[in-house]
C-alpha cells in the first residue's frame, strides 16, 4: 500500500496519475497547503522541504520507504513496477532528460508566471512578461519535440505524466498571450488530447478532488 500525501496542484497530480497508471493500491492523505498543513511536524518527517507530494511505500524493500519530490517519486514508482521508464540506455536517458526539463523549466516558470499574474501583492509587468515569455518558449520547445513523437520521449512515460498537469492548465492562456513565441501549438494540442483520453490520467487529475 502507498500512502500519498498530496493536494490539488500540478506537482501533486503527477504522482496520482502514475499510481493510477500502474494500478498500485494507494490511500490519499490531502495536505491543504492553503491552511499551512504542509508545516505540520508529522508531514515534515516525510517531506522535510514542506512541499507536496510525498509518499510512504508501506511495502518498500526492508520496510516502509518515504520519498518526497515529485520527480524522485515518479522514478521510484517506475523502478518499483518496471513501467514507464526504460531500464537502461538511450531510451532511459531520453525519459530522464525530459523529466528534468519539466522539473527545472516548465514547472517553475509556469508557477512563477501564475504567481506574479494572479497572486503577487503588486503587479510587476516586467516579472509577468518575463515568466509568461519563458513559459511560452518552453511550450514551443515541447511542441517541436512532439512534431516527430507521439509522446514526449517517444513512448508514453513518466516524462509525459510530469509535464501534462502543468501544460494542461496553462497552454491556452500562454499561447493566447504569446502566440509569436508559442506558434500554433498543434502538436501540443494533439498530445494534450491523447493524454486527457487516457483513463489513468483522467483519474489521477481528479486526486484529490478540487476544493470548493
Amino acid at each position: 500500500m502507498i500512502d500519498l500525501y498530496t493536494w490539488t496542484t500540478p506537482n501533486g497530480r503527477k504522482v496520482s496519475i502514475m499510481l493510477e497508471e500502474v494500478g498500485l493500491p494507494y490511500t490519499v492523505h490531502p495536505v491543504d497547503i492553503s491552511n499551512g498543513k504542509q508545516f505540520e511536524p508529522a508531514f515534515l518527517k516525510i517531506s522535510p522541504n514542506n512541499r507536496i507530494p510525498a509518499i510512504v511505500d508501506q511495502d518498500g524493500e526492508g520496510g516502509p520507504v518515504s520519498v518526497f519530490e515529485s520527480g524522485a517519486i515518479l522514478v521510484y514508482l517506475a523502478e518499483k513496477t518496471g513501467r514507464f521508464l526504460p531500464a537502461s540506455g538511450a531510451e532511459r536517458a531520453k525519459v530522464l532528460e525530459w523529466l528534468m526539463w519539466q522539473m527545472s523549466g516548465i514547472g517553475p516558470m509556469m508557477g512563477q508566471a501564475s504567481h506574479f499574474a494572479n497572486s503577487a501583492p503588486e503587479q510587476i509587468p516586467y516579472a509577468i512578461d518575463r515568466y509568461i515569455s519563458e513559459s511560452g518558449r518552453l511550450i514551443g520547445i515541447l511542441d517541436k519535440q512532439l512534431a516527430d513523437n507521439a509522446f514526449v520521449a517517444g513512448e508514453y512515460s513518466i516524462a509525459d505524466m510530469a509535464i501534462y498537469p502543468w501544460v494542461s492548465v496553462g497552454f491556452e492562456l500562454i499561447r493566447g498571450a504569446k502566440p509569436e513565441i508559442v506558434g500554433d501549438g498543434k502538436n501540443t494540442e494533439r498530445w494534450l488530447k491523447a493524454m486527457a483520453d487516457r483513463p489513468g490520467v483522467a483519474a489521477g487529475m481528479a486526486i484529490p478532488p478540487a476544493q470548493n
